[in-house]
């Protein structure tokens, strides 16, 4: 992979969950930039780059949770994979429910996977970092294509 950073995109609404996210990114041994956005509507304005992300990149990986306020993980997850712009990004759902319809429902809608947030810090921590391990070192990930 060339020195480029890789661009993750944080669909959270949680302020606490996104802070934690940045901290253990921040010392993640690949480089990345991590953008944040709170809502399904917010996100949906960065990957198709409307109003103030005009100038945002295409996200490398994209880490989603699903219970969200204006428009919901599973309606973002439903739009990106029915999109041929966006449906090669990576998809995970980092989200607090472990209900089963809401697992096969992810997978139904072509989650690349899905985690559930553990609520103890130190596994929350472990489980972003298992994220970096696999999807940011082991996994080849699409270059995203500009539009």
């Amino acid at each position: 992979m060339t020195g480029k950073p890789i661009e993750i995109l944080l669909v959270e609404d949680n302020s606490g969950d996104v802070r934690l996210t940045q901290e253990v990114l921040k010392d993640f041994k690949v480089n990345n930039t991590m953008h944040v956005v709170r809502d399904g509507m917010e996100a949906m304005a960065f990957l198709h780059r409307e109003g103030k992300y005009a100038d945002a990149h295409l996200p490398d990986l994209i880490l989603l949770d699903l219970n969200l306020p204006k428009k919901d993980g599973r309606e973002i997850l439903a739009e990106i994979k029915d999109n041929n712009d966006l449906k090669r990004i990576p998809v995970v759902v980092l989200t607090t429910s472990n209900a089963e319809q809401d697992i096969l429902k992810a997978y139904d809608l072509h989650a690349n996977c899905y985690i559930t947030k553990p609520v103890d810090l130190n596994q929350f921590i472990h489980v972003l970092k298992s994220i970096e391990d696999f999807w940011l070192s082991v996994v080849k990930l699409p270059t995203s294509k500009e539009i």
